[in-house]
This record gives structure tokens, C-alpha cells and sequence, in this order.
């Protein structure tokens, strides 16, 4: 199919989904996009910029068909880009037929669990959405959405069962200033994504309580160890977790500033509440549903991960953070 006139649709009007729409822009003649709130709709419609993310980006008004309806965009598509938050994925899709999805490829640019279902994103499409693997696949990096708007050399990696289909979306996104990779590890780079946001809120917290670089270093080291030893028990195939979809991924989220999940833990660490964190930011940090979600998974598998149990006992069973730490840090090596 000629990229300029695959039918693309991105759902989600977040600085990621914002960042994949104006990199479709650059190779696509139109891209169809969701957006939840109608006057984000109209502001873009009108000004030709998200009112809420990535403000600088302006876009062409003749590239774009925005819409608040999944109506007016999944039948038109066949290819949709997930970028909803986890968290509100079943509810934007739990009364949409599954039928409407049949033929269609799905790509998540997701990196959370969806809570209702303890499952990674392609789990859900799959069991839900009946669409099979072959046709789900993942946007992953390590890449933030503002350096992307700032138009910074930057990393993605593609990945679906069918490499095929991985390198046409790779194809798509490729830009003078981003790079692609392909794997086929779809559910080992989707777990990474998700993992990789609960130890950039243990950074966060560590940083809010004052730890120092020295400390952060061997947090790090110690998740990158315990995010490969959960994503080998869940899905045993050969992947080298030094890669950059992994290790490179995670290293950023753990130290960018740009990083939500890092802010949020910091304002734990600092004192304040979930409730409070969350208000104070105005977005959503990933990591704080997706803790829950893997401890309730890790049910099935028993590995050993007390860097994630450290982040969900200071947010879902309240252990002051300084305690749960100084805890932690005896585990540490």
C-alpha cells in the first residue's frame, strides 16, 4: 500500500498521541484523529494545536480529520495507533462493537496496563477487540513526546509477531529526526514499557527523599535486573534486554525530566499524596495503575521483584516512603 495513502487513525490526544500524529504528518496525505474532549476538537480544528499538549506543534488543518466520535474514524481506518492512557482504554472502547475492528491492524503506543483486566495492552486487543496477534503491534522507545516536538534525533522500536507489519508502521514514523528499529518481541517490549514506569516512580521517590546519583545508579542497575528476570517468566524467548527498547527506555524514564511517571514519585517522595500528586500534575502517570496490575500478575509467576512491591506498598498500602526504601535498600546489591 502507498504510504501516502494508507488510512491511518491515532486514538488519544496526549503529548504522545500528539507526537505520532505529527510524525504521520510528514508521510501520510490525511490522518484521522480521536480526541476525547469536544473542545480540544474545536480549539484544534480552529487554531490548529492542542490546546493541552505539545502546544508549540502546529499542523496543517487540511491533513487532520479530529473528532471526539470513534464513529467518524475506525470504520475509515486500517491501520489505528492506541495512545489512550491504560487506565481509560476500556472505558473508551467497552461499548464500541468488536466486529468494527475485523481486518484492522492495532498499534499501541501505550505503556500501561489496563486495570479491569490485569493485561497488557495487546492482551486486551486480543481478547477483547478479536484481533489477532498477527495484527497487534507496539510503538516503544526511548523517546519522549516533547523531544519529539522540539524535533530532536531521536529511537523507536517497532514490534509485532509479523515483522512485516512492524516495518510498514516503522516505514510510516521514520523522519529525519526519528530512527526505527523492528523486533518481534511484541509482549516482552510491551511488559518492558510497562515495568519501566514503576521504577521511574521508585527513582522519583528515592530523588524526593534525597537519595543522590550514587544511589540512583544502583537502583537502576537492580531494576533493569529485575525488569529482564519478570519479562524472561512471563514470555521465555531469547532478547537481549541491553537493547535500547528495554534498557535504553528505561534509563530515560527513570532520569528525564520530561518523565511524568519520575515526577509523580518525586512528589511522593516529597510528601504528597497520590491524590495531591496527581491534581498537582494534570496528566497521568502510568506507573501508579500499573503497580497494582503486575503485583496481581506476579501472583501467577512468584518472581522475585521488590523493587515494584517497594513502589505499590508506599501507594496502595500507604508505608511511609522513607521506611519502604530503607527497607528496599537492604535488598539492593
Amino acid at each position: 500500500m502507498n504510504a501516502k495513502q494508507v488510512k491511518i487513525g491515532v486514538i488519544g490526544g496526549g503529548s504522545w498521541g500528539t507526537a505520532i500524529v505529527k510524525l504521520l504528518c510528514n508521510q501520510v496525505d490525511t490522518v484521522y484523529w480521536w480526541v476525547h474532549k469536544k473542545e480540544s476538537v474545536d480549539h484544534i480544528r480552529n487554531f490548529h494545536h492542542n490546546p493541552r499538549y505539545l502546544q508549540s506543534v502546529e499542523f496543517n488543518p487540511g491533513q487532520l480529520v479530529v473528532t471526539n466520535r470513534l464513529e467518524d474514524i475506525i470504520p475509515k481506518c486500517d491501520i489505528l495507533i492506541m495512545a489512550t492512557p491504560a487506565a481509560f482504554l476500556h472505558s473508551v472502547f467497552q461499548k464500541y462493537p468488536a466486529e468494527n475492528f475485523k481486518g484492522k491492524i492495532i498499534f499501541s503506543a501505550i505503556k500501561g496496563m489496563v486495570p479491569e483486566y490485569n493485561a497488557i495492552p495487546a492482551t486486551y486487543f486480543k481478547e477483547q477487540l478479536q484481533v489477532p496477534y498477527e495484527k497487534i503491534g507496539i510503538i516503544c522507545g526511548p523517546c519522549h513526546a516533547e523531544e519529539v516536538a522540539l524535533e530532536r534525533l531521536s529511537y523507536l522500536t517497532i514490534g509485532c509477531s509479523d515483522t512485516s507489519v512492524a516495518q510498514h508502521m516503522a516505514d510510516l514514523l521514520a523522519c529525519r529526526y526519528i530512527r526505527t528499529t523492528v523486533s518481534d518481541d511484541l509482549f516482552g517490549t510491551e511488559l518492558s514499557a510497562v515495568l519501566k514506569n514503576i521504577y521511574a516512580i521508585a527513582s522519583g521517590i528515592c530523588g524526593g527523599l534525597g537519595f543522590g546519583d550514587n544511589f540512583q545508579a544502583v537502583l537502576i542497575s537492580n531494576a533493569s535486573v529485575e525488569l529482564a528476570r519478570f519479562i524472561d517468566a512471563v514470555h521465555p524467548i531469547h532478547r537481549d534486554v541491553k537493547s535500547s527498547a528495554y534498557l535504553g527506555d528505561l534509563l530515560v524514564t527513570a532520569y528525564s525530566k520530561f518523565s511524568r511517571n519520575r515526577t509523580f514519585g518525586y512528589m511522593i517522595g516529597k510528601g504528597y499524596s497520590v491524590k495531591a500528586a496527581q491534581l498537582e500534575m494534570e496528566m497521568i502517570a502510568e506507573g501508579y495503575y500499573a503497580v497494582k496490575s503486575i503485583v496481581e500478575m506476579n501472583k501467577n509467576y512468584n518472581v522475585e521483584i521488590p523493587i515494584v512491591q517497594c513502589v505499590y506498598n508506599i501507594l496502595y498500602e500507604k508505608i511511609a516512603p522513607a521506611v519502604e526504601v530503607r527497607i528496599l535498600t537492604d535488598q539492593l546489591s
